[in-house]
């Protein structure tokens, strides 16, 4: 009798223990809240100790916006023809080489049912031919449709009986620093492949006077051209660079705001190309001894430091030492806010623009107009589009006015002279002249005719 209620004593005390010790380590604490917003009715919540939370990511949930955004997001491979090296043969024969193909790839985003697909410029650059591959394996040619180097984005198009998965632009000006995103594309030819980040910046430059959405989402080689997207799986970015000495993932990736390629795409289907409204002043430049000295550095805003002449600012009322805080609904910190929201406008769209001028706030409204000054390329000539001034000075109703010579010309006498031919060029524009200059051969000579302020006409050969 004894032996068992030693055994039963001894049972009773370890399931004691057992119960004690799944209390204290294993069991939630749970909490019943009463809501007094709710009239006193009863709101059953789990409550768990901080020390056991998972800083609000279980809160997110990724599956939805990532299950609609993988089938939305292609594989795209470039293949480009180039010159292999000249061998012995070649030379015998006169064949000057044989054409080999080269293969790069990277990521597309669906965006519309019948096969639009936005991506990277550098991802199709030079392609002789276009591959898309979807998500369910299926491969199509592609066919280019326009594209804009200077926002890195392009439009291409395949044909497919089937109606496919897109995706829809979000609006990217309203995404807030430390919003969750997703990352979705094709890297190192891993498709499908999605991460998650969140917004970690806006409007950086990167010194391509473009403004981009900086993240921390992982983006590797491939991922080019591929998804940015919200929780709620709206598109808010075309994922585009990295900044890493080793060409990987180190932290941070940049992607093109949403607004701006969407504007983009809206202009090469309706237009061909790409309309830009530009508003014609310069920024005073910051981080610099003199910026320093005169407290530009410390400003919120943007300190204009040039109007030029005939510009809209100009004929909005903008002078030199305005203060620009706000466009629109979008406030204005620095130049990359004012330069990404104007990528996303057209000559002829009227802004309201709020200025500190001497310390009082005015709104001026503003309409941009076309481009007025460019620098060409080739030989680096700075010009602007001629003002009815002009026109009367120079005794000329086309060409344009050269305001910046490079070093190396600056003994030809073309300092404030209007070019109004180059070689087979007639030259209207600044348009025309980027047209012109872009078509210079480097190993011939270029004819440039200008006209002089009393309407002389000067003929100069460059070889």
């Amino acid at each position: 009798m004894k032996r068992i209620a030693s055994l039963l004593f001894v049972s009773v005390f370890a399931g004691a223990i057992t119960l004690g010790a799944y209390k204290l380590f294993f069991e939630k604490e749970n909490f019943t809240i009463i809501s007094q917003e709710n009239n006193g009715a009863v709101v059953n919540a789990s409550y768990t100790p901080t020390s056991a939370r998972g800083a609000g990511i279980n809160e997110v949930d990724f599956t939805s916006a990532a299950e609609n955004t993988v089938n939305a997001v292609v594989h795209v491979k470039n293949i480009t023809l180039s010159k292999g090296p000249t061998t012995i043969f070649d030379i015998f024969y006169g064949t000057g080489g044989s054409a080999v193909p080269q293969v790069g790839t990277g990521s597309g985003v669906i965006i519309s049912s019948d096969g639009y697909i936005v991506t990277n410029n550098h991802v199709i650059n030079k392609a002789t031919q276009l591959q898309v591959t979807l998500n369910n394996n299926r491969t199509y040619n592609a066919e280019l449709i326009g594209t804009d180097p200077n926002s890195d984005i392009a439009l291409i198009k395949i044909d497919t009986d089937e109606k496919l998965p897109y995706l829809a632009f979000g609006d990217s000006d309203h995404t807030k620093i430390g919003e969750w995103v997703l990352a979705v594309g094709n890297p190192f030819n891993l498709t499908s492949t999605v991460t998650a980040g969140i917004v970690s910046a806006k409007a950086r430059n990167l010194g391509k006077n473009q403004s981009f959405i900086q993240t921390d989402a992982a983006v590797n080689p491939g991922n080019s051209g591929g998804a940015l997207v919200n929780t709620n799986g709206d598109l808010v970015g075309i994922n585009t660079a990295i900044t890493s000495q080793t060409g990987s993932y180190v932290g941070y990736s940049f992607a093109v705001p949403s607004n701006i390629a969407k504007k983009v795409v809206q202009d090469i289907l309706e237009y061909g190309n790409v309309q830009k409204g530009f508003m014609g002043i310069s920024p005073a430049p910051v981080n610099t001894r003199d910026a320093i000295e005169k407290g530009i550095n410390n400003i919120d805003g943007v300190f204009i430091e040039l109007v030029e002449e005939e510009s809209a600012a100009q004929e909005a009322g903008i002078v030199v030492g305005d203060i620009i805080k706000k466009v629109d609904e979008i406030d204005v910190h620095k130049y990359p806010d004012l330069t990404g929201y104007l990528s996303t406008k057209r000559p002829g769209d009227t802004l309201a623009f709020v200025i500190d001028r001497d310390k009082e706030l005015i709104t001026l409204p503003l309409v941009l107009k076309e481009r007025q000054k460019l620098v060409v390329p080739e030989m680096g000539l700075e010009v602007k589009n001629l003002t009815e001034h002009d026109k009367k000075v120079y005794k000329t109703t086309s060409g344009v006015k050269i305001t910046g010579v490079p070093e190396r010309y600056r003994g030809y006498g073309l300092s404030e002279k209007v070019i109004v031919k180059v070689d087979d060029y007639e030259i209207g524009n600044i348009d025309d002249a980027y047209t012109a200059f872009g078509a210079i051969s480097k190993y011939g000579k270029t004819v440039i005719v200008m006209v002089g302020s009393n309407g002389e006409r000067d003929r100069l050969i460059f070889q």
